[in-house]
């Protein structure tokens, strides 16, 4: 068949229109200088805003996060919070009952693009932008705005006075670009959930009553002028003049900050032999002194276990600090309430500080796909904690995950995990969803391409992925490419539906002179490859390894795994299969279904036949 030379451009063309982009990251550099008021518990600010556009698309929009407008009667997250069946109960009907003085906002005084001055209307807690002059693709404007905002009562994460007494908890506390990526503009409004930004440079300088204490992301660039356990060794630190002191902070790539504050909070500095300096900030009291000493041993432990486990951390501080409502991760820090018992406070820190992996610098868009951060984290700091604080570590660190999933499918209110965090029809499916079954994601994913490949292949991803918002094909593809197996049967079934795994062994009968058949049967509607354990009379263990076709291909046998004698493909479509093996069915004691438990098997009760 002849094809002109013009059709065949056209082909092409089209083919490179619909092909997949390169994963480009919009860019930001933000300077902000802040003026507090701990009076009236009011700020205003500039910020000056350099943003690249490393889209190939041309922008005629643009969108900020204003989230302290959340903290109003009548909000979104006020109006979500009183009608959901349950209430987070740090939040209920506490927006409701604010007073004119108690609310939170963030309003734009004045915003110029390049110096022209630009149209934006305020909508709850996104302020909408129109551009007189288009952003062009691989171009760079500034952004200059004035803006002011009042801290809220502290109700959920950011605000003042909290139940604990800290006076600052400074988180979403400035006008945030929205991001825009491959999928387009993310201007979610803010409802309870979790956080999306630009990578970029922060710096941000913030002028407050000098006898406050701060911490947060980024390095302190005037250390010897604020002092407070900041300063250089041996250094003495003169009292400004005056009523205020000015902070410097310098956060290079991140995408988002956090700072927080407070008269009465002690700074306990940790230099790690790696470089990097851990902050502990804490209003010292009896709730606090003796288990707040006792982090300094667990913060440093932890960074080291997370970096060889997931990936070097990148940055040269961390900072945990007090204030907030639970536990809430950001940029090189992290907000815990602090009157807790060692065990809690060692757990929480360590859950905040594994999301500076997920959340920090991999970085996954967290209200589209939450378990891929909360998932992951609480995958991970259940290793840490069992490594880390345990006085007999568990075989089974994440057990307590999959009863959290377990309990989910029970209830009958499971949503897939690829919903929207904002549009869960309950907190309680929302949370079991992305924190146990996004752990059990990893887990499991062990058991299908081996623990070993699993691990690697976490390492892989980090190097992969990191400060590039992975989605999920991007962690499956890294895992195939690790494995050599195919596995988006696996991110399709777990990801996108809520069909559950249930398998049973149904019979063992003697079989064709001195042999036995084993009959299984898959009873859920979501297939897996199947490691099954045949116990003879005599103690000794053999594996039959039962691969799904389509993964074309099989896992290595695992150390502290019987020996593998048998390897026989199973098809999806197939609900039942027969194995044979060359002993007769007097030999055998007992035959099991993955006694590892690490498939998330939701009737146990018929994996095991007694012989």
């Amino acid at each position: 068949m002849k094809i002109s030379l013009s059709a065949f451009l056209f082909c092409l063309l089209s083919f490179a229109a619909f092909a997949q982009p390169d994963r480009w990251q919009q860019a930001v550099k933000y300077e902000m200088e802040v003026d507090m008021d701990v009076q009236k518990n009011q700020y205003t600010g500039t910020q000056k805003l350099s943003y690249t556009n490393n889209s190939p698309d041309t922008l005629d929009r643009l969108f900020y996060h204003l989230y302290y407008n959340a903290f109003q009667p009548n909000s979104m997250m006020d109006v979500r919070s009183r009608t959901i069946a349950d209430p987070d109960r740090r939040v209920g009907d506490r927006i409701n009952n604010l007073k004119s003085d108690e609310i939170g906002y963030l309003k734009v005084n004045s915003l110029t693009l390049d110096g022209k001055a630009l149209d934006y209307e305020h909508v709850g807690t996104i302020l909408e932008v129109n551009l007189s002059e288009p952003i062009l693709p691989n171009s760079t404007v500034t952004l200059d705005m004035k803006f002011e905002g009042q801290v809220p009562l502290q109700i959920r994460r950011a605000g003042r006075d909290n139940e604990e007494g800290v006076r600052y908890s400074m988180s979403q506390w400035y006008p945030k670009l929205a991001n825009y990526d491959y999928q387009g503009w993310h201007a979610n409004p803010y409802i309870g959930r979790e956080f999306y930004g630009n990578w970029g440079d922060f710096d941000v300088k913030i002028t407050i009553d000098k006898s406050y204490v701060l911490g947060g992301t980024g390095y302190v660039q005037n250390p010897n002028q604020v002092g407070h356990g900041y300063e250089e060794e041996g250094q003495k630190v003169k009292s400004p003049r005056g009523k205020t002191l000015t902070w410097h902070f310098h956060a290079p790539k991140v995408h988002d900050f956090m700072w927080a504050a407070d008269p009465n909070y002690t700074h306990d500095k940790i230099e790690m032999d790696n470089g990097v300096t851990v902050h502990h900030l804490y209003i010292k009291n009896e709730e606090t002194e003796e288990n707040w000493s006792k982090l300094k041993e667990y913060t440093p432990a932890a960074i080291e276990f997370m970096s060889e486990h997931f990936g070097e951390y990148p940055y040269k501080q961390y900072s945990v600090i007090q204030g907030g409502d639970g536990g809430m991760e950001y940029p090189m820090s992290t907000l815990i309430t602090g009157h807790r018992s060692l065990g809690s406070l060692v757990g929480v820190m360590i859950h905040e500080l594994a999301h500076s992996w997920f959340h920090g610098v991999l970085a996954s868009n967290e209200a589209l796909h939450p378990w891929m951060d909360e998932g992951f984290t609480s995958y991970a700091s259940n290793l840490a904690m069992n490594e880390l604080f345990a006085e007999t570590p568990s075989d089974d660190p994440q057990r307590g995950s999959y009863r959290g999933y377990f309990r989910l499918v029970q209830s009958g209110l499971e949503e897939p995990l690829s919903t929207h965090a904002d549009h869960y029809h309950i907190n309680a499916a929302y949370g079991a969803a992305s924190y146990n079954k996004g752990a059990v994601f990893l887990e499991q994913l062990g058991y299908i391409i081996g623990k070993e490949n699993r691990d690697q292949g976490m390492l892989k991803y980090w190097d992969t992925w990191q400060f590039k918002h992975p989605n999920p094909n991007d962690v499956i593809r890294v895992m195939e490419k690790q494995s050599g197996l195919e596995l988006d049967w696996y991110k399709e079934y777990w990801v996108y539906t809520t069909k559950t795994i249930d398998y049973a062994v149904n019979s063992v009968d003697d079989y064709n002179g001195g042999k036995s058949k084993i009959t299984l049967e898959r009873k859920g509607k979501m297939p897996m490859p199947i490691d099954l354990v045949i116990t003879y009379q005599d103690g000794s263990e053999e594996l039959v390894y039962l691969p799904l076709v389509i993964m074309r291909g099989e896992k290595p046998e695992e150390e502290g795994m019987p020996t593998r004698i048998k390897t026989q493909r199973w098809p999806w479509t197939n609900p039942t299969i027969e194995v044979t093996i060359d002993r007769p069915k007097s030999d055998i004691k007992s035959v099991e279904i993955d006694p590892s438990g690490r498939m998330a098997d939701v009737d146990r009760e018929n994996n095991r036949l007694e012989l």
